[in-house]
């Protein structure tokens, strides 16, 4: 692998935590051992949950840490213009269309159908954050005309997305039964992590995407949208373990106990924090 660009790309909605610091040894060791680069990238695009005090704790942390970046930050709250750029390509080729769906109704339609139910309602457990809902194509062909409060969407056609996994070896997906078309700005206007995230990959021309495991299944879809925009070869990718709160629940910003800033104050050391992270990993 020549010319080796991965990045670190953090969400400034709450302060770094030990699953993030396993995500940074991984960035930085695996694209360090093929003498590449690191960009740094604030995912932003959640306007209602970013916050800039976040932002600035993380940079500090990561400093202090001993993470160095490459080149300066970017924000995803500053690219609208790029992403509107990559809309207008995908609505030159007839794949863009308004959606007004809100979550309730997608889960409704979604439980009701017999293609690729949901796990949790054979389970009887409610609906989780992180429980994906295949969106069933209900404004596809509506016309419905772009503005305030309604979101727009990406066809899918149907495909299978076949890649090789650096650590967990090849894998094949078919994101039009997964999720669907794909959500690229919600009803408030949000730009979506899908989009955002694949959008700037490619202009950025990042060709190794290090993240955690939960994030495998969004891997095809990124693909495929990639292509969609134009890009000839897709990134490679490694998805590496995550510490685990509990055997179905990963960490998130909300647990003190493992936020970087908490362990600074207690008189933590760098690397007895990243020597936590890495021991933290599930097996």
């Amino acid at each position: 692998m020549r010319g080796i660009i991965s990045r670190f790309a953090p969400a400034p909605t709450g302060f770094l935590h030990l699953g993030h610091v396993v995500n940074a040894v991984r960035v930085w060791e695996e694209t360090r051992a093929r003498a590449g680069r690191v960009l740094l990238r604030i995912e932003d695009h959640d306007r209602q949950r970013s916050r800039r005090e976040f932002e600035a704790a993380m940079l500090e942390d990561l400093a202090w840490l001993g993470f160095e970046a490459d080149e300066p930050p970017v924000r995803q709250s500053e690219r609208s213009a790029i992403y509107e750029d990559a809309l207008g390509r995908l609505r030159a080729l007839g794949l863009v269309y308004a959606c007004d769906c809100t979550r309730s109704g997608i889960l409704a339609a979604t439980v009701g159908a017999e293609l690729a139910p949901p796990p949790w309602a054979d389970h009887g457990r409610p609906l989780r954050d992180s429980d994906e809902l295949r969106y069933p194509g209900t404004c596809r062909d509506r016309g419905l005309a772009e503005g305030p409060g309604v979101g727009l969407r990406v066809r899918l056609e149907p495909t299978i997305e076949r890649f090789v996994d650096l650590r967990l070896g090849p894998q094949e997906q078919r994101p039009s039964e997964q999720c669907g078309d794909l959500l690229v700005r919600d009803r408030d206007g949000n730009w979506t992590y899908q989009f955002a995230a694949t959008v700037d990959d490619y202009v950025q021309a990042v060709t190794l995407v290090i993240r955690g495991v939960d994030l495998l299944a969004s891997t095809g879809r990124q693909i495929q949208l990639a292509r969609l925009l134009g890009r000839e070869a897709p990134p490679a990718f490694l998805h590496h373990p995550l510490i685990m709160k509990s055997p179905g629940q990963k960490l998130s910003k909300s647990d003190g106990d493992t936020g970087i800033r908490e362990l600074r104050a207690r008189g933590w050391t760098p690397a007895q924090v990243i020597g936590a992270a890495m021991a933290a990993l599930e097996p």
